[in-house]
């Protein structure tokens, strides 16, 4: 089982999980939905022996009543010399009602609540599935899929999974404070205060990714002292992450656009931070 390297897919009914599963197969993984719990370390151990050596399964809310022994059976897997990636797929609670009616599909634990499809129901049955999925939550990457279109989530999937799998994954995600906090951050830094390049006629049709941007933001000595700030307090803080054996750390930058500094500092942390960490980055308004 050494070289077996399985990607768990768990979060929200109406996430995404069947998109991510799809991306998964793309990038060659053998998939199983809604795979019991108590049967995983029955599955490790058949595909171990096989020919395939990237899975993915999908666990979620409906198997609650074996939820509980899940993280003690990872834990169990893992010791033995599983590869494990766990990705938890979330989403706002609007845009999770949204979609359940969209697509008139019932919550999956509708039948624990009175009134079926009524929103009131559908948000008691998304709290209880948030408490259900809690711990597995705190164990994995958080992908916030609210404002994220299906092709955006399939890259970010595909992007997650040619990351090497051993110590800490560091992502920097840019955001507008405009559109909201993402959900998936465990740190966010506000750089509304810096100098912006919208004002600039030239630059207000570019990114933070154009040269003629970074060049602006690059002059400004308050640009590099918040580099420095925020460099700081993850090179001191990270390493007492990782030794409480966490995975994955999203750092979120935003500014009032998400076009132009914090797209430039997410990049320019990302390239400080790769010389030690899996460090990657993302945009979310781009």
């Amino acid at each position: 089982m050494n070289t077996l390297e399985l990607v768990l897919i768990t979060g929200m009914s109406g996430s995404g999980k069947s998109v991510a599963l799809a991306a998964l197969e793309d990038a060659g993984h053998y998939c199983v939905d809604n795979l019991p719990p108590e049967l995983l370390e029955a599955f490790v151990a058949l595909q171990a022996g096989g020919r395939t050596r990237k899975v993915a399964v999908a666990i979620d809310a409906r198997s609650k009543a074996s939820l509980p022994e899940l993280p003690a059976l990872l834990h169990k897997l893992t010791t033995a010399g599983l590869v494990l990636t766990c990705v938890f797929l979330d989403a706002a609670d609007d845009a999770l009602v949204r979609r359940f009616s969209e697509t008139r599909r019932s919550h999956p634990l509708s039948t624990l609540v009175a009134g079926d499809q009524d929103r009131h129901a559908l948000l008691e049955a998304i709290q209880i599935e948030r408490e259900l999925l809690s711990t597995l939550k705190e164990q994995a990457l958080v992908i916030d899929t609210t404002l994220l279109k299906p092709a955006r989530l399939l890259s970010q999937i595909k992007d997650m999974v040619g990351q090497a799998h051993q110590g800490l994954t560091l992502v920097f995600e840019s955001f507008a404070f405009k559109r909201g906090l993402p959900m998936d951050a465990d740190f966010v830094f506000d750089v509304r205060m810096l100098p912006n390049p919208h004002y600039d006629p030239a630059l207000r049709h570019l990114t933070g990714r154009d040269a003629a941007v970074a060049a602006f933001l690059a002059q400004q000595p308050e640009v590099q002292r918040m580099l420095d700030h925020i460099g700081g307090f993850l090179t001191t803080w990270l390493p007492e992450l990782q030794a409480d054996h966490r995975s994955y750390v999203t750092v979120a930058i935003g500014c009032t656009g998400g076009q132009h500094r914090s797209v430039y500092l997410v990049e320019m942390l990302t390239q400080a931070f790769a010389q030690r960490w899996h460090a990657r980055s993302r945009h979310r308004e781009l």
